[in-house]
């Protein structure tokens, strides 16, 4: 990966040989080869995957005794996709809803909907008694049955 780097750097910037060769931490010699041999690398392009900015690029080309610094921009995290309910235990997630509705009122149908990956109208209605199969449900703690984490249902209480 770094010569790759080095590789797009010599290709796309007037960077001198001593930067790109510190940011790389690669000999000058090597990016020096790199420069003169038709290169069998594909060059990675370190703006896109994170490694610098544009504007850091700028400020090194304009001053050639500049040092490149590694971009520490935090990413983004990527949501969660929802995970797989094995059928065995789908019916018993109303279970787990009913017992975070009597032990838990405050908390919104929302949140109970996205811990357990069930409907906001199935909380709603388990909520209210008008589920079609409430007298059949009795509360039970949603990490007993694994559908949850206990680290997830106390972030989702604590929001």
């Amino acid at each position: 990966m770094p010569k790759a780097t080095a590789l797009w750097l010599i290709e796309n910037t007037t960077l001198t040989f001593q930067q790109i060769a510190d940011f790389c931490e690669l000999h000058i010699l090597q990016v020096e080869a790199l420069a003169n041999e038709t290169a069998s690398i594909q060059p990675l392009d370190p703006i896109t995957s994170g490694q610098l900015t544009k504007l850091e690029i700028q400020r090194c080309e304009s001053n050639p005794q500049a040092v490149l610094n590694l971009c520490t921009v935090e990413r983004k995290e990527f949501r969660k996709q929802k995970a797989y309910v094995p059928l065995a235990k789908r019916k018993e997630i109303p279970n787990a809803v009913l017992w975070i509705v009597k032990h838990h009122p405050h908390v919104s149908d929302v949140s109970i909907s996205r811990l357990l990956a069930t409907t906001k109208d199935t909380v709603k209605k388990i909520r209210e008694g008008a589920y079609w199969d409430y007298k059949n449900l009795f509360p039970k703690d949603p990490v007993l049955l694994a559908l949850c984490s206990q680290n997830a249902l106390d972030t989702m209480l604590v929001s």
